[in-house]
């Protein structure tokens, strides 16, 4: 028994990944400055060998002295496409922008003909029910 036990951590150890340096896992830091004041505000940026980019700044200026911050990261993505995100955090929660976030159709958007029906015909089940359950409470 404990030789199989031996025998399953040993299997274990060698199906390990092994990082080597010059991976596409690692990256060198070549820049991070961080400053910050007495009273909390602070400044942040760090940049990397493989090109990714942080810069933010913050204030604790919200409510209760929450730190409210805003910045930009940026990297490239694996398919090789660019990412760039603006950001704020405040009280109203982290809110990015990018052209690579999605986008919610603009409202009032044309609603579909077989939505409209299928409103429609909610309505007259639900008049249909409230007249039935009337009749039973009130007659």
């Amino acid at each position: 028994m404990k030789f199989l036990i031996i025998a399953a951590l040993a299997a274990v150890a060698v199906a390990a990944p092994s990082y080597s340096a010059g991976s596409s896992e690692e990256a060198e830091i070549i820049k991070h400055d961080f400053d910050i004041a007495d009273d909390g505000t602070y400044v942040l940026g760090v940049e990397t060998s493989n090109g990714i980019v942080l810069s933010q700044s913050g204030a604790p200026t919200g409510p209760e002295y929450a730190v409210v911050k805003s910045g930009y990261h940026s990297w490239t993505a694996p398919d090789g496409t660019p990412v760039h995100i603006k950001f704020v955090a405040d009280e109203n929660g982290y809110q990015p922008e990018s052209d690579l976030l999605p986008v919610a159709p603009e409202f009032p958007h044309p609603i579909p003909d077989f939505v409209l029906a299928q409103i429609a015909k909610a309505a007259e089940e639900d008049r249909g029910t409230s007249r039935e359950v009337a009749r039973y409470y009130y007659e």
